[in-house]
């Protein structure tokens, strides 16, 4: 596929829940809220966690959310929210009940995260500080991509570390950190088991979710103009997710 304006919009989900188990799985910047400037500054719907556990009470629990960022971030902007989640790139993961589903991730250490934060100094980026990692912000400088990139590279090659890749920002993160582990891990177990999943997100991290979900015989819808190999279908922004969820 050569891109999201070249694929069509996703069927009406109550059609699709006519065709027998849905299990959803959602980004949350950019596809249930939009992205601002700083990760702190977004905008969340006072509803939004409200809609959310109507949506998962729709699907019999098998709704998830998958984000970068770590749980205890998104926690303090959604508030508690009982249903399913991954934080920090799927790495950290939740049953809706509370209980963890496989290991708590690392951090980096604080000579790790000292180097990186005086680096963000020195360049004027934007770090922060996260339960699994750390990310170097360069959103609103696209010409400080290559370099930031380039630098997170050679930092993750020396270190046992990762480097994920996204809209604006280099995240550094332990191997397996990936949104595909995290939806490997939830269909594994009830109440996702043996249903068809679907993951919607808008930025190149999701892409491992797509092929994910792909693999387990559900689809991608991809959000917004970015280009997406894997997704089968697109909605333009985080209005026309709202709408085609109906929260």
């Amino acid at each position: 596929m050569d891109g999201t304006r070249l694929l069509p919009e996703p069927p009406p989900m109550r059609d699709l829940l006519l065709g027998g188990a849905l299990a959803l799985f959602l980004d949350f910047d950019g596809t249930l809220v939009d992205i601002a400037p700083r990760p702190g500054d977004i905008q969340v719907p006072d509803d939004l966690r409200s809609k959310l556990h109507g949506l998962r009470d729709v699907l019999d629990g098998r709704l998830a959310l998958v984000s970068g960022r770590g749980l205890d971030d998104l926690a303090s902007h959604l508030g508690r929210v009982d249903i399913a989640r991954a934080g920090s790139h799927g790495a950290s993961r939740f049953l809706a009940d509370g209980n963890r589903l496989g290991e708590e991730p690392q951090g980096l250490s604080q000579a790790a995260v000292s180097e990186l934060k005086a680096y963000a100094e020195e360049h004027g980026l934007f770090y922060e500080t996260k339960a699994h990692g750390g990310a170097l912000h360069f959103r609103g400088q696209p010409d400080k991509r290559g370099p930031t990139l380039s630098f997170a590279e050679n930092f993750a090659s020396t270190r046992d570390l990762c480097v994920t890749s996204g809209k604006g920002v280099a995240e550094l993160v332990r191997p397996g950190a990936t949104k595909a582990g995290a939806v490997e891990a939830f269909m594994a177990i009830a109440p996702f088991k043996d249903s068809k999943p679907i993951f919607i997100g808008d930025d190149v991290t999701d892409e491992d979710g797509f092929a994910a979900v792909e693999a387990l015989g559900g689809f991608g819808i991809a959000v917004g103009e970015r280009k997406s190999e894997r997704a089968r279908y697109k909605l333009d922004n985080v209005a026309a997710v709202h709408h085609w969820l109906e929260i």
